[in-house]
C-alpha cells in the first residue's frame, strides 16, 4: 500500500519559497531545502519531482500570494496616481523586508536567466499578467479622462512594469522604502 503524503504542498511551497527568496536558487540546497522544510529527501522528490520543481512551485506561490495581492489591489483605488503610487511603493515595501531581498520574479531572472527555460516562462507570465493588470486600469481611467491620452495604456502598463522591475533592483542596493519615494513620483508622473 503506498504512503499518503504527510504534509500540505502547498504550505511547503510557501515555505522553500521563503529559502529560494532569501538565498537564491543556487544558494540553496536540497539538505537546506529538507532540513527547513522538515521533510525527507524522498518526500521532496516524491511531491515536486526535483529541486526544480520545488522552485517552480515556489515562484506559483509567489505569484498567487504576493504578487497576486498587489494586482487585485489595483480593483481597490479611486484615484489612479494613488493607486500606481501604492502599488510602486508597496511592492517596495515588501522588497526592502529581510534586508533587502528584492522580489522573487526578478531575482529569478537575474540569477537563473537566459538558461532556465522553465523560469522564464514563469517570470515571463507572471510579467505579463501585471502588464494586463494595469493595461485594464489603466485604460478605464484613460476613458474616464483620468489620465492623460499621449500615451497608450498598454505602453504606460509596460513602462510601469519596466520602472518597476528596475525599482525592485534598487532596492537591493538600498534596501529603504522611504529612499524611492521621489523616483515613484515621476512614474506617476507619465500619467500626466
Amino acid at each position: 500500500m503506498a504512503r499518503v503524503r504527510e504534509f500540505d504542498t502547498e504550505a511547503v511551497a510557501g515555505s522553500a519559497m521563503e529559502l529560494f527568496w532569501t538565498r537564491g536558487y543556487e544558494a540553496t540546497s536540497v539538505r537546506d531545502l529538507t532540513e527547513h522544510l522538515g521533510i525527507g529527501q524522498g518526500s521532496l522528490y516524491a511531491a515536486f519531482g526535483s529541486k526544480e520543481g520545488l522552485y517552480r512551485a515556489a515562484l506559483e506561490h509567489y505569484r498567487t500570494r504576493l504578487a497576486g495581492d498587489a494586482l487585485r489591489e489595483l480593483d481597490g483605488g479611486t484615484d489612479i496616481r494613488e493607486v500606481v503610487r501604492e502599488l510602486l511603493l508597496g511592492r517596495v515595501r515588501v522588497a526592502v523586508q529581510a534586508g533587502g531581498r528584492g522580489c522573487l520574479f526578478v531575482n529569478a531572472a537575474a540569477e537563473r536567466l537566459p538558461g532556465d527555460a522553465a523560469t522564464r516562462r514563469a517570470v515571463s507570465d507572471a510579467f505579463r499578467a501585471s502588464q494586463a493588470a494595469l493595461t485594464e486600469v489603466l485604460t478605464v481611467a484613460a476613458a474616464r479622462g483620468e489620465i492623460s491620452r499621449r500615451h497608450d495604456p498598454r505602453t504606460l502598463a509596460e513602462f510601469l512594469v519596466t520602472f518597476l522591475n528596475g525599482l525592485l533592483v534598487s532596492s537591493k542596493v538600498t534596501p529603504d522604502a522611504g529612499a524611492f519615494h521621489a523616483v515613484v513620483e515621476v512614474a506617476v508622473g507619465a500619467l500626466d
